[in-house]
């Protein structure tokens, strides 16, 4: 399943690198695609594991990013 993210607030180019890195090493996250230009996030989910993967998907996001706001386009 694919899910579409809005980043508000991503600083910088290397910050959207770092958290698609996070991203794509959570279980269950299949593919990332994370733009700074455009603030947005594409996430490919394993089928059943969506509120799971999205509550580390936001962990990582505020760890690299913590101003950064992550919501569903």
């Amino acid at each position: 399943m694919k899910k579409n993210y809005i980043s508000e607030d991503l600083d910088c180019a290397n910050c959207a690198a770092k958290i698609e890195d996070g991203v794509k090493n959570i279980e269950g996250v299949l593919e990332c695609s994370v733009s700074f230009i455009t603030e947005k996030m594409i996430v490919e989910i394993e089928e059943g594991k969506e509120k799971e993967v999205e509550k580390q998907i936001k962990k990582v996001v505020k760890k690299i990013e913590p101003d950064t706001t992550l919501r569903e386009a």
